[in-house]
């Protein structure tokens, strides 16, 4: 074996072992372990006129939460670490484009669904935070009809917001 060779595999055998004391200790996840352990989910108060977004949210809410696993979900706040608060007070659409024969009418919108949350720790009665701001956006395509359209577009609204909340919640603050 050539001196040209032999130094050419040690070099490879070097960055292996450093490449693989790199990766040792990686975990998939956010690796944030929550300051509670398990979390009451108030039902979502509505202040809106969006109907059954209230129920659409909980739900979806709820279940990133289960889905997530660094919490556990408590049926009442008297048996809980802390206490999640969570408020729609926003739904709005926005001109995104205008229909190509008649500028006067819009093809898209964009549409809001916005909440307020509230994180209570259980043990000590403080606020963790208090009316964080976390909103949702989707765009709506008005071809089938404006209603219908929007309609069809609040379970993926209250996929997109409870997704945003878990993290907000759970993730580093």
């Amino acid at each position: 074996m050539t001196t040209r060779g032999f130094v050419s595999r040690l070099l490879l055998l070097t960055a292996g072992v450093f490449l693989a004391g790199g990766c040792a200790n990686y975990r998939l996840g956010t690796g944030v372990t929550p300051a509670f352990r398990t979390l009451y989910v108030e039902p979502v108060a509505n202040r809106t006129l969006v109907p059954q977004a209230q129920a659409a949210v909980t739900t979806r809410l709820r279940e990133f939460f289960v889905r997530d696993g660094r919490t556990q979900l408590a049926p009442a706040p008297e048996g809980a670490d802390a206490t999640l608060v969570v408020v729609i007070n926003e739904y709005r659409r926005d001109i995104a484009a205008v229909r190509e024969g008649d500028t006067g009418l819009a093809r898209k919108f964009n549409v809001t669904l916005g909440v307020t949350c509230t994180l209570r720790d259980n043990r000590t009665g403080r606020p963790i935070f208090e009316n964080r701001p976390v909103n949702a956006v989707r765009e709506v395509f008005t071809d089938s009809g404006q209603q219908q359209a929007e309609y069809q577009t609040l379970p993926l609204l209250a996929e997109a917001l409870a997704n945003r909340i878990v993290h907000a919640t759970l993730d580093t603050w």
